[in-house]
């Protein structure tokens, strides 16, 4: 099968040997695959939790058909078309723990349907799990307009919430996340922005924080958060380290909680994907939940689909068509 694989001189597309699924996977003939900002590291070469390093093959989420089945694959059988997470995506096949793939529903192509497993995991988890949002409170979610942000805020919205903020510093794709369900669009690079949310909240501040930027918000966040708010550190696109204002913190009781997939276990994360299911899936067969795509590439482009994730000017998910 051809491949994207990681070399010691960069991403180089080879012919390697299909992947053999366990006896809990199935392995999956790739038809299309996302690009996930994490996807840009691996391909520099570096680690991404347990994979990363020459002969990786990138990708974290894919759909196509089930070309084999093991025998304790979940029910899973020859010929189901799934969406699945997990690793090796950029590839004409790819394996996925039985727990970690959804059949994907009648009518939705591959190419929407490998833009929902990581936005769906990771964003359920984070708002309903982590931030224990409840019907009539506020959200805010920094970073929206990306693909995980854009599904942050329906789910918010499928979740009852009455205010829902998203935050992006361009003004174009601010613009848009309104129709993603945001009730005030803010620019995070205005330095006023904490007064501007806690004004979108009566003064209260705001009682759930989805934050994918960290590092250069960090104070910000807390001094825009309620009285015993919420914040969950889901990314770190504005840095690792930064300043912490831990008087602040305990002023107001905010509970402070980081997450990644990286080192959680299997079991943790099919019980993660079970209570998406459990609770979104309606949504997502009926449509309500969805994100946009901004361009596909063919496999063969993966230099350049991964160039356009460098250059931060996409709006939606970036795919790969094998």
């Amino acid at each position: 099968m051809k491949a994207a694989v990681v070399t010691e001189s960069g991403l180089v597309l080879r012919d390697v040997s299909p992947p053999k699924p366990k006896p809990n996977e199935v392995l999956v003939r790739v038809r299309a695959a996302s690009l996930n900002r994490a996807d840009l590291s691996v391909a520099a070469g570096h680690a991404h939790g347990v994979i990363g390093g020459p002969g990786t093959i990138p990708g974290l989420e894919w759909a196509g058909e089930v070309a084999e089945a093991g025998p304790k694959a979940g029910g899973f059988a020859v010929g189901d078309r799934v969406m699945c997470s997990g690793s090796g995506g950029y590839a004409e096949y790819a394996v996925a723990d039985h727990g970690r793939t959804n059949p994907i529903p009648a009518g939705m192509s591959f190419e929407t349907a490998t833009t929902l497993p990581i936005a769906l995991q990771t964003m359920h988890d984070a708002i309903v799990t982590q931030g224990r949002l409840q019907p009539g409170e506020s959200i805010m979610i920094q970073g929206a307009s990306t693909g995980v942000g854009l599904m942050a805020l329906q789910i918010a919205r499928l979740r009852g919430a009455a205010v829902v903020i998203g935050t992006s510093t361009n003004p174009e794709r601010r613009a848009r996340l309104a129709e993603f369900g945001a009730t005030h669009a803010i620019d995070a690079g205005d330095p006023a922005w904490p007064d501007q949310v806690r004004e979108a909240t009566g003064g209260e501040g705001v009682n759930v924080i989805i934050d994918q930027v960290s590092a250069s918000v960090a104070n910000g966040n807390m001094r825009a958060a309620s009285v015993l708010g919420r914040i969950v550190n889901v990314g770190r696109l504005g840095g690792t380290k930064g300043e912490f204002d831990y008087d602040l913190h305990a002023l107001k009781r905010i509970s402070y909680v980081g997450v990644t997939f990286r080192t959680r276990s299997v079991d943790e994360v099919r019980e993660i994907n079970r209570r998406m299911r459990d609770e979104l899936w309606d949504a997502v067969t009926n449509g309500t939940l969805h994100i946009p795509v901004d361009r596909s590439f063919s496999l063969d482009e993966v230099a350049g689909a991964l160039d356009h994730m460098k250059a931060n000017g996409h709006f939606g998910k970036i795919l790969l068509i094998p």
